[in-house]
């Protein structure tokens, strides 16, 4: 089998999978964090490294959730060790870690987007239950993809969304308004 087949059936295994955790949270049957612990395990699992240059939307689509994945769960183990009190530094650690991933996550977003040409993109704030967040997050929707939808709170990717004309100003509901408004 040569190179391209087997990322791309890696790809497909890992898009796959995803969706089964989709579809288990959706139905209830894990809880938010259970969700953010078995996609580290997903990402970890494939042992496939983000991508320097993507030649399709699967290759930015992993790239996209890899960073995702790993800015999540290092923001949720810095959360773990600030509420029990343990030391300081594992607290900044794996904040600095996390946001570093959340950096480089929509470095990501912006180079499929870029791929895609801004075409089949809309953008918008959203409706949330947590006042830190609100007017900060918002969803970023690859109309023509399943599954697409992504967060941010970037200005400098805010920015570049308004230039292109695919960011429009009326908050909206989150297409996956039961997640985002979870806590973990």
């Amino acid at each position: 089998m040569e190179y391209n087949s087997i990322i791309r059936s890696g790809f497909e295994e890992f898009l796959n999978r995803r969706s089964s955790l989709i579809f288990e949270f959706e139905s209830g049957n894990i809880n938010k964090r259970q969700f953010l612990e078995y996609n580290y395990d997903l990402v970890m699992r494939m042992n496939i490294k983000p991508f320097l240059r993507i030649d399709n939307f699967e290759m930015g689509m992993y790239n996209y959730q890899y960073y995702n994945v790993l800015a999540k769960y290092f923001t949720m183990l810095a959360k773990e060790v600030k509420e029990t009190n343990r030391r300081q530094r594992y607290y900044r650690y794996y904040l600095n870690k996390g946001n570093n991933y959340y950096h480089e996550k929509d470095k990501a977003a912006l180079n499929l987007l870029n791929y895609l040409k801004f075409e089949g993109v809309e953008a918008y704030y959203i409706n949330l239950n947590s006042k830190r967040l609100d007017d900060n997050l918002y969803e970023i929707v690859l109309l023509d993809y399943k599954e697409a939808i992504f967060h941010s709170k970037s200005n400098w990717l805010l920015n570049i969304l308004k230039e292109k004309g695919v960011f429009f100003k009326n908050k909206r509901t989150s297409l996956i308004d039961e997640y985002i408004n979870e806590k973990y």
